[in-house]
């Protein structure tokens, strides 16, 4: 998953991680969340033939699909894109008691490309967390909701990805107690290095995988794609 998918990520790792994973990637707006997290499955999908599911509760997928050519990223036949903009707009006309739940329906949605795609079906992400929140009409039990959605991941033996915003400085706002429950979280952020701003990766945590965790320049290349450089020199 890490290795020959983005340009440069495998100098952050000894070994490769193995599924079942679910992986936290945090970041603030503009730290290229979504595009990271697209680039490294498009890519690592193409290179092994395996599928992989991407769901977006925020845009609509020709938005996205648009997003991610803009920096160059190959868009990969082996990924399905979907989004659950008109089903929120619907909820919208409905009473609360008739409201579609999205854990339940993100479950769903999972099992049935599993039974349609069997072993082929290796990884999925959520994008993302916070929009999921905002459409649950009480967050009560959040943790227990949490753990047996990432349960029925690890039980289809996935690696997923799962997207959470946090403020540019400070840590975002686990209101599930995400961190302690996922088995590794990536962080994007933007910081002031040598006099300019730059956009770095830090893996703060991946269990069974021996990694650095020092901050990582994060660029978009100059053919395109997305490349992870040396260490962040602060200040």
């Amino acid at each position: 998953m890490f290795k020959d998918t983005i340009r440069g990520l495998d100098k952050l790792f000894k070994d490769d991680i193995k599924a079942p994973k679910i992986i936290l990637v945090t970041g603030p707006p503009g730290g290229m969340k979504s595009s990271f997290v697209y680039a490294l499955i498009s890519k690592y999908v193409e290179n092994t033939g395996e599928f992989a599911l991407y769901t977006t509760l925020e845009e609509r997928v020709e938005s996205h699909l648009e997003n991610m050519e803009a920096v160059g990223i190959k868009l990969s036949m082996n990924m399905q894109v979907s989004d659950l903009t008109d089903l929120r707009e619907m909820d919208q006309l409905l009473a609360e008691e008739e409201q579609t739940n999205y854990i339940d329906f993100t479950e769903k949605m999972v099992a049935h490309l599993k039974k349609k795609m069997g072993d082929r079906f290796t990884v999925f992400a959520l994008d993302s967390l916070g929009a999921l929140y905002s459409l649950m009409d009480e967050t009560g039990n959040l943790r227990k909701k949490l753990y047996s959605l990432f349960q029925t991941l690890r039980d289809y033996n996935l690696v997923a990805f799962m997207l959470m915003e946090k403020p540019l400085y400070g840590q975002p706002p686990f209101l599930g107690n995400e961190g302690f429950l996922v088995d590794g979280i990536i962080n994007l952020g933007m910081e002031r290095s040598t006099g300019k701003i730059v956009r770095f990766l830090q893996v703060e945590k991946m269990r069974a995988v021996s990694h650095s965790m020092e901050k990582h320049a994060l660029v978009v290349g100059v053919d395109g794609g997305i490349a992870v450089l040396g260490p962040v020199l602060s200040g």
